[in-house]
């Protein structure tokens, strides 16, 4: 085995512990960033969104099933593209896994640099004065340089990012578990301003504060309520209609259908082969964002008004997307509109800089599960060789994060100055953003399949496994649980893809925007898997030249 590979063992180092997984994966699923982002998106459905959480988090739990079982058969680097090849044999899992980890990844740097101005850069240096930079940083500016604050903000991102996980899995370890617990503080602080302050003193306060640290002007609040209603605003607090309800888990699944994020660094997890311990990490991960969701939800409703909520984020998307003027100019980050309920400058810069935390600990899943997956390709000898390299001291793999990181400058700037635009503003770069997620799900709907046949493709593996003996009525869990995971992001990705209801004409963008009628999605889509699949085949024929079966290889599970 050893002439297969390109060494005798990955060389990873088993550094984290099982708690170190749950923080990942709760980080993975982040309420703050990617929660309070989608929901403010969620402006325009028909569903509830306690339903919502619910019933998402309900079928999420079978993914999480799924992964800890897959992990304790085979806790390897690479995760998802280790277990497709290996069940499945071929290219398919190269083709899967190198687009969904690696290339359409690239397309979340910008998420990540927008929400950094949103989160940190803009409410702190609001809260310090610097009214002007902080406006800068959040709105568009002139035709020449209105991408240029998101490009500034992703290449910070991208710097923060790259420091992080260069200095390796153990330091990386202690950065998240310092921003879990500073995080989880500042959270504290924002529901108990949330659950003691009243729709009044909101008001009040909203306009006292948006004027002292914004320059906004007398009757803001109204305002902001009409423009909301013109853009039209409508998601209801808890609504619990059946088909709104499904109609919105295609969006609302941008934030939560990520438990299993860390998969591909089980490698280096220790008592990986646990699959109660796996199944926990992940499982509490999802259940407590889903019940501090329901609390966070509840305290909005409280505090600021539910209305008022939706009609806030639906007036800054409508200028965001739409380029109608927004009054209040910035991003309404729920936190700092909580801080709003102080009167208290030094607290509100206190809880902010703590809330900026669940962004400094999330950033690093940026790239870091993508890197083992890149890593894992090469060590297959299906990429360049010099991809698997390690660094001795830290065990990364740092030019696998090189790949990661060098391509998502360009992407960035593609991005945000949304290159290729049609005259009418239509089309560009900005459209293909939620394709990464598309590329993920199906990269996850491989997975499931795997999952599913895993206990009568590779059944010595099986039956040899942790989890050999856990079934449903005869039938093994991995396999019940595959189906309905598939079966979910079966739901998913039609919804995605065809958006059967656009409105009852047929017509216009559609409840998700990333339909076979936004060519740039799917041509991008396209174009991610022509690429892995030119470079399978170009490696696998060059490798035969040299003497070495990739089939055997990828037959074989690799040593840690």
């Amino acid at each position: 085995m050893s002439n297969l590979f390109v060494r005798k063992a990955t060389g990873m180092v088993r550094s984290w512990s099982v708690f170190d997984a749950f923080v990942y994966a709760f980080f993975s699923i982040n309420l703050v960033t990617l929660g309070f982002f989608s929901f403010s998106q969620m402006y325009f459905f028909g569903g509830g969104m306690i339903p919502a959480l619910i019933v998402s988090a309900l079928f999420i739990i079978f993914e999480v099933v799924v992964y800890a079982s897959l992990i304790a058969v085979m806790p390897r680097a690479g995760g998802d593209y280790v277990w497709q090849t290996r069940i499945f044999g071929g290219g398919i899992g190269f083709i899967l896994a190198i687009t969904g980890w690696w290339f359409t990844l690239w397309l979340w740097t910008p998420i990540y640099g927008d929400m950094l101005r949103h989160f940190v850069i803009t409410p702190v240096l609001g809260l310090l004065g610097f009214q002007d930079l902080a406006l800068w940083f959040a709105t568009k500016q002139d035709a020449l340089y209105q991408g240029t604050p998101l490009f500034v903000s992703s290449l910070l991102a991208l710097a923060f990012v790259a420091t992080v996980i260069f200095l390796g899995m153990k330091t990386y370890a202690r950065i998240q578990k310092f921003s879990f617990y500073a995080g989880m503080l500042g959270l504290s602080i924002i529901l108990v301003l949330l659950f003691t302050g009243s729709p009044d003193t909101f008001k009040t306060n909203f306009e006292t504060n948006a004027a002292a640290v914004f320059g906004k002007g007398p009757g803001l609040y109204d305002a902001t309520v009409q423009a909301g209603l013109d853009a039209g605003a409508s998601t209801p607090l808890d609504a619990w209609d059946f088909m709104p309800v499904m109609l919105t888990l295609p969006w609302l699944v941008f934030f939560n259908l990520w438990p299993n994020w860390g998969a591909t660094l089980y490698g280096e997890v220790r008592g990986a082969t646990d699959y109660k311990r796996n199944f926990a990490g992940m499982a509490w991960a999802l259940g407590v964002t889903t019940l501090l969701g329901i609390v966070f939800f509840l305290g909005v409703s409280r505090a600021m008004g539910w209305d008022f909520y939706v009609q806030a984020n639906a007036a800054w998307w409508n200028y965001a997307w739409y380029g109608v003027e927004s009054p209040l100019g910035v991003w309404p980050y729920p936190a700092l509109l909580a801080s709003f309920l102080t009167t208290s400058r030094a607290l509100q810069l206190i809880v902010i800089l703590l809330m900026s935390f669940w962004w400094f600990g999330w950033a690093g899943t940026l790239f870091l599960s993508s890197t083992r997956v890149i890593f894992a390709a090469a060590f297959d000898r299906l990429l360049p060789e010099w991809a698997a390299d390690v660094n001795e001291r830290t065990g990364t793999p740092v030019n696998a994060m090189l790949l990661m990181v060098i391509p998502a400058v360009l992407v960035s700037g593609l991005y945000a100055y949304n290159v290729g635009v049609a005259e009418d503003g239509t089309g560009g770069f900005y459209s293909i953003t939620l394709a990464a997620t598309q590329g993920i799900a199906i990269m996850y709907f491989g997975t499931a399949i795997a999952a599913i046949i895993l206990p009568y493709k590779k059944k010595e593996l099986f039956e040899a496994s942790p989890i050999a003996q856990m079934k449903v009525a005869g039938i093994p869990l991995i396999s019940v649980a595959g189906f309905i995971f598939a079966a979910f992001l079966g739901f998913l990705l039609v919804e995605w893809m065809f958006d059967p209801w656009l409105n009852t004409a047929g017509e216009g963008p559609g409840l998700y925007g990333i339909s076979f009628k936004n060519t740039n999605s799917i041509i991008f889509l396209g174009a991610c898997y022509a690429i892995a699949t030119a470079l399978y085949y170009g490696f696998k024929a060059r490798r035969k030249s040299e003497g070495i079966d990739l089939d055997k290889v990828q037959a074989e599970i690799p040593v840690e």
